[in-house]
């Protein structure tokens, strides 16, 4: 069993009572049975779910959350964990190009001219498509040589949000997209966060939190761990329910999954062996493909 270091005394109090109310309207599973053929084109996200004012156990602005939800196994410094450059990708070729695909889909839907996007927790890449003319792409983020790294960044600040979650340097409504990649599990103080983007968005804007199933494991908060995919969406969810009036919050899996080729029976193999040989290596290709990083966004729309 894991232990976490507990602030104050507080017990350890996984708050996924408060999420685990959910009654998931969903539109589409999370496991609905995938195309047959395999496809070299990526297939549209697929909805999960949509969240509504019921699906949670409580109202907006009771914060359920305790500090043992969002402790941490390493509780230093952020600063010095972040303070060398890693000019790396942290999930797999196949998710990160799910995500570019899901990001133009959402934001040439938003039928704007420029949009003008924020990226939090960024680093070196924002995996935003090039096909879109930006207005301006602001960074926030906390190692200076990544960020002068990202050439799709305008502008970046250097932050850490889980010291100064407040984005003060920004009006109200000043953006179109704010989009997060892989650093949700990160925040320790979500609330705060939450409430600054709903902020800073603009009417109808959106905001983009996505994850995958890999983290740096001391640094992703207590609950995040202790949960599965499932768990993790409705966690992310909550944030967006509790901290400010969204007009929809919305699940999706990027992850475009194959359904593995019939097997030819032995008398279709014996009487054209060619058969066995094709399964094989469709079946091949089929796990390969599966085998991928899964991706997740759960997007809030103001």
């Amino acid at each position: 069993m894991i232990h976490f270091p507990v602030d104050n005394q507080i017990e350890m109090n996984f708050t996924l009572l408060a999420i685990a109310f959910i009654s998931f309207r969903c539109e589409a599973l999370l496991l609905a049975a995938p195309k047959y053929s395999i496809k070299t084109s990526r297939m549209a996200a697929k909805s999960i779910c949509t969240f509504e004012e019921t699906d949670f156990a409580g109202r907006q602005g009771e914060w359920p959350y305790v500090a043992s939800d969002l402790n941490r196994l390493d509780n230093s410094d952020d600063s010095a964990f972040y303070d060398s450059p890693r000019f790396v990708t942290h999930i797999d070729d196949s998710a990160i190009s799910a995500l570019t695909d899901f990001y133009d889909q959402e934001i040439s839907a938003l039928g704007l001219e420029s949009p003008d996007v924020l990226d939090l927790c960024s680093s070196w890449i924002s995996h935003l498509p090039d096909t879109v003319k930006y207005g301006k792409v602001v960074g926030v983020g906390m190692n200076k040589q990544e960020l002068e790294a990202n050439k799709q960044l305008t502008n970046y600040y250097l932050q850490n949000l889980n010291q100064q979650p407040r984005l003060a340097q920004f009006e109200d409504n000043s953006f179109d997209v704010i989009c997060n990649v892989v650093s949700v599990d990160y925040l320790t103080k979500p609330l705060e966060i939450f409430q600054e983007m709903h902020r800073i968005l603009r009417p109808n804007g959106i905001s983009l939190m996505s994850f995958s199933n890999r983290c740096f494991p001391t640094k992703a908060i207590a609950m995040w761990l202790q949960a599965d995919d499932i768990g993790r969406l409705t966690i992310v969810a909550s944030y967006y329910h509790y901290s400010a009036e969204w007009k929809s919050i919305e699940a999706f899996d990027l992850k475009d999954t194959q359904k593995a080729p019939q097997r030819p029976s032995a008398k279709e193999m014996m009487k054209n062996p060619a058969l066995g040989f094709a399964w094989m290596s469709a079946a091949g290709a089929v796990a390969k493909s599966n085998s991928g990083d899964p991706m997740f966004v759960v997007k809030g729309v103001k």
